[in-house]
């Protein structure tokens, strides 16, 4: 008997351990057939240990053990068929439920007839059915459970002559089936529409959590979300890699051992209400800024650290200067632009006046080189507001090279045994502005061209792969170079070594170059 019970719980744990991997229907039926094998077992233990004085029944008894020894082989077939596949099918709870009342009817009458209160199982029996199939059937598990009980009542009228028993108690026990029934039905519905409310909300959470991670991960500053323990739960991409986390998918990690500066932050902002929500912190050579919310209204319950870098937030606002002072500078360049016209033709007026003295037209000349100088600046200028109007395209390089090598060449009156054209990989294209490449290598070229010496080989143009697949345009000069102590100031705008140059070439073809 204790081999048996042994191997009964183990199935029993294995059954409950598969639950969770079972249909709905088939995991209600599981329970059903659990409690048909306890009650059987009951009626079992009923018959064992009950004194034979209290039976209800002393000539029916036998007639009891038997219906329970054949009520528990049912409960164990029912459970061994829970196993298959087709288990769940819509026809086997039914037919079980159907047994059942058929067995509890049996069991009644051998235990004395509906006096004996063993009727009130039907009831269970209808009610836990109708709940593990949500409604459907209810009213048909009522219909049979009374006609069960009319035939018993019949059954002991007819054969065991019992002239003084009545309908009363079967007619109102059906009644009760029926109401329960209709119950149980109701009930069932509404857990139905419950689930299924649940069900559409939990996809509803489960949508919107996905869309606040996909947020929260997009975002340009770093999120942390650390616990009561000092542990980091959750975090995004741009908070693992200002923290330089070694395992930025991890979650559940330490924040002293990953982030010691930020726990020692975090920790005096716990411990003192008084501290402020703002910090600054140094972390990799950059400065952090820290701002941390409680999410709840103690602070020692964890806490969300949003986590900024100033550093980008300089560069943003520098940014944002550059492109106010650009705007206004083309303006300025625009409005100067008007008066400047009506100079230089002026100018041109005086110089064609006859009889005009040397010393004059020396004059003129200088107002008209200068006139000159000052609409280049205003040319680069407007030139420079319109970097971001890119109007990027592929470009053969061979091609286009050799078209500029000849155009740069005819304009700027260059000896072409002075300026070199190495020879062109075939088949190489980049995406670029081509207006802006013109430019760039025009300006790279003339200032090469205005330092070098002046004679065969003095400047090339060359176009090269290096050994990281890297695409080079490089222009090179015999000149004497860069000062050593000029290189810091190259790239500034107007900063120039000639008495005659404007100071914007390398400047805006650096940023035509970024701006592509």
């Amino acid at each position: 008997m204790s081999l048996f019970n042994f191997k009964f719980k183990a199935y029993l744990n294995q059954t409950i351990a598969r639950q969770s991997d079972l249909p709905l229907q088939a995991r209600a039926i599981n329970v059903l057939n659990i409690f048909r094998f306890i009650l059987s077992l009951t009626f079992i233990g009923l018959y064992l240990f009950m004194s034979k004085e209290s039976w209800w029944n002393k000539e029916t008894a036998p007639l009891f053990f038997n219906f329970s020894i054949a009520y528990f082989v049912f409960s164990i077939i029912a459970l061994l068929f829970s196993s298959l596949k087709y288990a769940a099918h819509r026809f086997v709870l039914p037919l079980q439920v159907v047994v059942d009342i058929f067995f509890i009817t049996l069991l009644m009458y051998a235990a004395g007839g509906i006096q004996s209160g063993l009727g009130l199982l039907l009831i269970i029996t209808i009610v836990t059915a109708s709940l593990v199939s949500n409604g459907r059937l209810a009213l048909f598990y009522a219909a049979v459970a009374s006609i069960f009980l009319l035939l018993e009542q019949s059954y002991q009228i007819v054969l065991d002559d019992l002239s003084n028993a009545t309908y009363t108690q079967p007619v109102m026990l059906s009644i009760s089936c029926f109401a329960t029934a209709w119950l149980a039905f109701s009930l069932a519905g509404r857990m139905q529409r419950s689930e299924a409310l649940a069900s559409a909300r939990g996809i509803d959470i489960e949508n919107l959590s996905q869309i606040n991670a996909l947020i929260i991960q997009e975002m340009q500053d770093g999120v942390m979300v650390v616990d009561e323990s000092s542990n980091i739960r959750h975090h995004n991409l741009q908070a693992a890699s200002l923290l330089s986390l070694a395992n930025p998918g991890a979650e559940n990690i330490a924040l002293t051992s990953n982030a010691p500066e930020i726990a020692t932050i975090f920790n005096a902002w716990v411990k003192d209400e008084n501290t402020s929500d703002n910090s600054i912190v140094t972390i990799n050579n950059r400065d952090l800024k820290l701002r941390f919310m409680a999410i709840n209204q103690l602070r020692n319950a964890g806490a969300v650290i949003f986590i900024q870098d100033l550093s980008q937030l300089q560069s943003k606002a520098q940014q944002a200067k550059l492109a106010a002072l650009g705007r206004l500078t083309a303006n300025i360049a625009h409005e100067i632009r008007n008066p400047l016209s009506a100079i230089s033709h002026a100018n041109q007026l005086l110089q064609e006046e006859e009889n005009i003295s040397a010393p004059k037209r020396r004059i003129l000349q200088i107002i008209e080189d200068n006139i000159g100088r000052i609409d280049q600046i205003i040319k680069d200028v407007l030139e420079l507001n319109r970097r971001d109007r890119t109007l990027q395209e592929k470009i053969e390089l061979s091609t286009f090279l050799t078209d500029f090598y000849a155009q740069f060449c005819a304009v700027e009156r260059v000896p072409a045994a002075h300026f070199q054209l190495s020879p062109l990989l075939p088949e190489q294209t980049i995406i670029f502005d081509q207006r802006h490449l013109t430019q760039i290598l025009w300006n790279l070229c003339k200032n090469g061209w205005q330092h070098c010496q002046n004679q065969a080989g003095s400047l090339t143009l060359d176009c090269f792969v290096t050994a990281n697949s890297t695409l080079n345009i490089q222009i090179t000069d015999d000149g004497d170079g860069v000062a050593e102590r000029d290189r810091p100031r190259l790239f500034e705008p107007f900063f120039t070594t000639k008495s005659t140059g404007n100071g914007l070439g390398l400047y805006i073809s650096r940023e035509l170059a970024e701006a592509n």
